[in-house]
């Protein structure tokens, strides 16, 4: 049995994964054993200043090294931390990492957009895929929004865009990118496709809930169209009462569900699956598959 871990530092959030690998036979079982979420917001300080404020170093370095003893405990043997758009688009990301490097002794590693849509791509198993679908997958973060299709279970396709729940909430989204995203999605997707959109990040989850949708079932456009149009009948402050929604969460969700709507209508989706996997699920797959990991000193 091995032990691996994920770390994603996001823009809205950082968040860990802890696994077990058992296998038996030719198949690997992965066992998730931890996971934990920080809401720090790093895309804050990024988006709106360009650097990471002292203060938001600081919390993601005890964060890190939070992260750490809890890896210990579980005897990890290998983690792998990647760190997405608000930080590698602030000026200062050299700074960040040295300090967490030095006071963690933990290695982060920068990832551009497209990287980030094909490793969380890699978090879904292959076993039941159809070939003769059309599969696109959307994570929404706080800092960008990654696409990938998949095509005939090979063919990858993968484009990050600037646009995401804390850059919309900050009004830091460049006119016309919703428009990009609609024609990059129907200039890459024929009409006659079969498509099964899948949706990933930290709001979907909460979404599928909120909208009455069982595990393991569709979200319909209808209800996501409706939740939509719920929430923004409120604010922030009536959100969290309300719809017993997080601070962190209940600021985020109209952007979230606005991004949704534009993939589905753009594609003309009625209905989006969630199987509740992201970037940390795709960096377990590379980690295990792939001995991109590096070892915990223990």
């Amino acid at each position: 049995m091995k032990r691996i871990a994920a770390i994603d530092i996001g823009s809205n959030a950082v968040r860990m994964l802890i696994c077990y690998v058992i296998q038996s036979g030719d198949k690997f079982i992965f066992q998730k054993n931890s996971y934990l979420r920080l809401p720090i917001r790093l895309g804050e300080d990024s988006f709106k200043n360009g650097i990471i404020s002292k203060s938001k170093i600081e919390t993601l370095t005890n964060s890190i090294f939070s992260f750490k003893y809890i890896m210990k405990v579980h005897k990890v043997e290998d983690y792998q931390i990647y760190a997405t758009s608000a930080l590698r688009e602030s000026k200062n990301s050299s700074e960040v990492i040295s300090f967490v490097k030095r006071h963690t002794g933990l290695i982060i590693n920068l990832i551009d957009g497209l990287k980030e849509a094909e490793t969380i791509s890699k978090g879904n198993s292959l076993e039941k895929i159809d070939f003769n679908k059309i599969f696109l997958y959307v994570d929404v973060g706080g800092g960008s929004t990654e696409y990938s299709i998949l095509k005939r279970g090979k063919q990858k396709l993968s484009k990050s865009f600037k646009i995401g729940t804390v850059r919309l909430l900050n009004n830091l989204v460049d006119d016309g990118i919703i428009e990009e995203i609609s024609c990059w999605l129907k200039s890459n997707i024929d009409g006659d496709d079969k498509i099964k959109l899948f949706a990933t990040g930290g709001n979907i989850n909460k979404i599928q809930s909120m909208a009455g949708s069982k595990s393991g079932k569709p979200i319909s456009y209808l209800s996501i169209k409706d939740l939509s149009n719920t929430l923004s009948k409120y604010n922030y402050q009536e959100r969290m009462i309300k719809f017993d929604l997080n601070p962190d969460r209940a600021d985020v969700i109209i952007h979230a569900l606005k991004i949704f709507l534009t993939t589905m209508e753009s594609i003309q989706a009625n209905k989006m699956f969630v199987p509740k996997l992201g970037l940390v699920d795709g960096m377990i797959n590379e980690i295990y598959f792939e001995n991109n990991g590096s070892k915990l000193d223990s």
